[in-house]
């Protein structure tokens, strides 16, 4: 492995990091209905789980409700089970060719649970980050026979650079849903 495989490979994993970080912010709800809060409910539809956005239609008529329109009106009761049993608190009613959600406001106590789940996640990935630079210190490590000091030396200070710059973007990402969570 060269230098720039092991940065490469460093790299990936943080991108990875942040994306699966973004794609869990997304579904966190603030004060507003958005599809994301739901699109990744898991609805057993003809003997396989499949996500709901793949089966239905999700929209947002009014700032507090959801509405989903299955493609296929007999999939109604699964995606109500599986709303009903996702654990998010959201109560379906339907009335038989769609299901509409109404979003009841946060509380205080709520709001607060949220933001900690935020930072919970930000940890989360922090430590997903490290372990990057971790694997990509070990490899430039397992190289060492074959690479100068100073290039050693370069090539771990350019991965915690790496570091550095994803757990700052982590931070920012943070922040921006916590700001959203709290204002009402």
């Amino acid at each position: 492995m060269d230098p720039d495989t092991i940065l490469l490979t460093a790299e990936e994993a943080m991108t990875k990091g942040i994306e699966h970080l973004k794609k869990e912010l997304h579904g966190i709800r603030t004060g507003r209905a958005s599809p994301s809060l739901i699109e990744f409910i898991k609805v057993e539809y003809y003997g396989s789980m499949s996500d709901l956005k793949n089966i239905a239609a999700i929209s947002v008529p009014e700032a507090t409700q959801l509405l989903i329109k299955p493609f296929d009106k007999g999939a109604i009761n699964d995606i109500r089970k599986a709303i009903e049993g996702s654990g998010l608190g959201l109560v379906p009613n339907s009335d038989g060719q769609q299901i509409r959600i109404n979003l009841p406001a946060l509380s205080g106590d709520r709001r607060k649970q949220l933001s900690a789940h935020c930072k919970k996640l930000a940890e989360e990935t922090k430590v997903h980050l490290r372990n990057a630079r971790r694997d990509a210190n070990k490899s430039a490590d397992s190289i060492k026979a074959s690479l100068p000091e100073a290039e050693l030396e370069t090539l771990k200070e350019e991965v915690q650079e790496l570091l550095k710059k994803y757990e700052t973007e982590t931070d920012a990402l943070v922040v921006k849903k916590q700001k959203d969570i709290e204002t009402v």
